[in-house]
């Protein structure tokens, strides 16, 4: 039996090409994540010229992946001109829309740049999103004594309780599948 998508129900791409120009009419009808994908893939090929193009034209989409990567093409400058205040305005913007790990790098530049409170708020506000490693930089702040003892027993718990949110049965039916379908 041929595998077919399970949005469309068309048989499933069986070569490169053929996944890269599904990739590519999905990035001409506006696909954000499409977009992403395909800035990501050049950006790992090293093409950063049409890497950025991609990117901006997803985050122009509304795509917070993309504001997330480009805050990463800016901070270390490949394939634009290195730009600290870019990149923070990116992970500002990917922060401010919920995603966890921009918020977690901004609380890490907070923390670098010497504002240890105003990293933690980001920590926690990237806990509450799921995201586990500012539960080691919260653990950090508390043993430093940044953090209380109730803000961070709290943040552990607005954390467990994101990680819980995202378990179902039918997550982990489709994680086996996706890594099963990975040769």
């Amino acid at each position: 039996m041929k595998r077919t998508c399970p949005f469309c129900r068309h048989p499933s791409p069986g070569t490169n090409a053929e996944i890269d120009a599904n990739v590519l009419k999905r990035v001409e009808a506006n696909d954000p994540v499409a977009t992403v994908f395909e800035g990501i893939r050049r950006h790992v090929e090293g093409d950063y010229g049409s890497a950025l193009e991609y990117l901006t034209k997803a985050a122009r989409l509304g795509d917070i992946e993309a504001l997330n990567c480009l805050s990463a093409m800016y901070l270390k400058g490949k394939g634009v001109e290195k730009d600290e205040k870019m990149a923070v305005y990116h992970l500002e913007e990917a922060a401010i829309a919920g995603h966890p790990t921009a918020r977690f790098n901004l609380g890490s530049i907070e923390w670098n740049n010497g504002r240890k409170e105003r990293a933690m708020k980001h920590y926690i506000i990237a806990a509450k999103l799921g995201d586990d490693d500012s539960v080691g930089k919260l653990k950090k702040g508390y043993l430093e004594g940044v953090l209380s003892k109730e803000d961070f027993a709290a943040a552990l718990r607005a954390h467990q309780a994101a990680v819980d949110a995202t378990k179902s049965p039918q997550r982990d039916a489709a994680e086996k599948a996706w890594r099963g379908g990975i040769k």
